[in-house]
């Protein structure tokens, strides 16, 4: 006998462990792309296509203007349709999109090192700005859709961290398989292999993606009363200005970005050439990561008793306390040396561990403020506008951390065989990054963000959920 599906009074089927896969198979399916090009896109095009790393820092920069027309386009585009989607407009854009971004991200690794650095540097900037725009396409309709399964506070915050799971899940083996495979005997890149894995990796998003577009179930009806009035982008944004619970939902992302986006290259080169271990240094991501795992059993009984604002920031004090002992601490050139530092990251990661369970969460509850406070409920700009400073900080991290690094001697050229100095340099700069990173953490959350539990539950009360 079938068992047989349990319905919520609305008709729909009941908010339950599908939901909660279906929607970390989409972040799994954005990681397969996003992880491989946030770890590797840099490595690839100074170490391997050996593009000058100022030059590069300059590029970054310059992608990211084209972020700011892209992901507010997207959004736009969004909240100003009126076409009814047969499978609403959230899970059509991500089917068009999740073709697009697998192709996307091979054109990020096309290996061509022995081309003028003029065709080097067209190829780069094509490729991102293929990869990025379906980039968008997909996720901003992703991080949106949250707010429209659930309107539980407890059920969103486990969708926001069964969401991590999946981009945990994506990552673990580019984090820990890919160095292995990436690297030659002197630690030094095999720059020519990215393009066909990239090939296998968009293949597996492709599965993910319409696993979840099959499996999702949208709960809240959003749209009467709520776009009675004319889709209008200057609006929109100064919506988003004025909406706190955005701004402090944006800046912990931007802030942990910065830091671990800003400190990833440096980070490669302190474990290529100060611990001699760099098929390890994906695996120090991962590490970091892994105590999230902890608190996602108990995260629904955390924020129904506590609430998520509070719950995040007495975790990041933790975090703080783990960052400053990484920079203060000794630790040593040798193995010692990596499990202390692999020790301080785990704790760095307990600390972490809340608000990277409820970040997106908290980001769907600004959503709803959105509509609370302005009557413009706009899931796309709101999302879009979060994400494009999510993906600024990516790209501004990276620039920071590049220019610092030069300025402190470091060489992309010469690998793994930095100059006197530069490796010690490569470890404190690494520490300092994730420090400032935490501490902005901690204020966005603690001090930007202002949906406490009383006002998150006034909120829904006279939204009506």
């Amino acid at each position: 006998m079938s068992k047989q599906l349990v319905l919520d009074e609305k008709g729909h089927r009941k908010f339950g462990m599908l939901d909660k896969v279906s929607y970390a198979a989409g972040d799994f399916g954005c990681n397969m792309s996003f992880a491989l090009a946030g770890t590797w896109f840099t490595l690839f095009w100074t170490q391997y296509m050996l593009i000058d790393e100022i030059l590069f820092a300059g590029l970054l920069i310059a992608f990211k203007i084209w972020d700011a027309i892209n992901d507010t386009l997207i959004g736009a585009i969004m909240d100003s349709s009126t076409k009814q989607y047969k499978r609403g407009k959230f899970l059509t854009y991500i089917a068009f999109g999740s073709f697009l971004l697998a192709a996307g991200a091979c054109l990020c690794f096309l290996p061509v090192p022995n081309a003028h650095m003029i065709v080097k540097c067209i190829i780069c900037t094509v490729g991102y700005v293929a990869w990025d725009a379906a980039y968008t396409i997909v996720n901003v309709p992703y991080g949106s859709m949250l707010s429209v399964i659930t309107a539980d506070a407890g059920e969103r915050a486990q969708l926001g961290a069964w969401r991590n799971i999946g981009a945990m899940l994506a990552s673990l083996p580019i984090g820990i398989i890919l160095p292995i495979m990436l690297y030659d005997e002197n630690d030094n890149i095999i720059g020519n292999r990215l393009f066909p894995v990239a090939i296998v990796l968009g293949i597996l998003a492709l599965g993910a993606f319409w696993f979840m577009i099959k499996t999702t179930v949208q709960r809240i009806e959003t749209d009467v009363a709520v776009s009675e009035e004319k889709f209008n982008f200057f609006k929109s944004v100064k919506a988003f200005a004025q909406n706190r619970p955005a701004i402090g939902a944006t800046l912990m992302p931007v802030a942990m970005f910065i830091g671990t986006y800003g400190a990833a290259n440096a980070t490669t080169s302190m474990f290529q050439s100060y611990f001699h271990q760099a098929s390890m240094s994906g695996l120090m991501t991962i590490v970091s990561m892994l105590p999230m795992f902890v608190f996602i059993p108990f995260i629904k009984p955390i924020v129904t008793k506590v609430g998520k604002k509070e719950a995040a920031s007495f975790g990041l004090i933790f975090s703080v306390i783990a960052c400053a002992l990484l920079l203060i601490v000794p630790i040593s050139p040798d193995m010692n040396g990596v499990l202390i530092y692999m020790g301080l990251q785990i704790l760095n990661g307990f600390g972490m561990g809340i608000g990277m369970c409820v970040g997106n969460a908290m980001m769907a509850d600004a959503i709803d403020y959105n509509q609370w406070k302005f009557g413009r409920r706009d899931e796309g700009m709101t999302y879009a506008i979060h994400s494009f400073f999510r993906k600024l900080s990516q790209g501004v991290g990276p620039s920071i951390g590049l220019v610092l690094m030069v300025a402190l001697g470091y060489d992309a050229e010469l690998g793994s065989a930095q100059p006197d100095g530069v490796p010690l340099k490569m470890r404190y700069l690494v520490a300092a990054m994730y420090l400032v990173s935490a501490i902005l953490m901690y204020v966005g959350t603690k001090f930007v963000y202002n949906l406490d539990k009383k006002t998150l539950e006034q909120m829904n009360e006279e939204l009506g959920r």
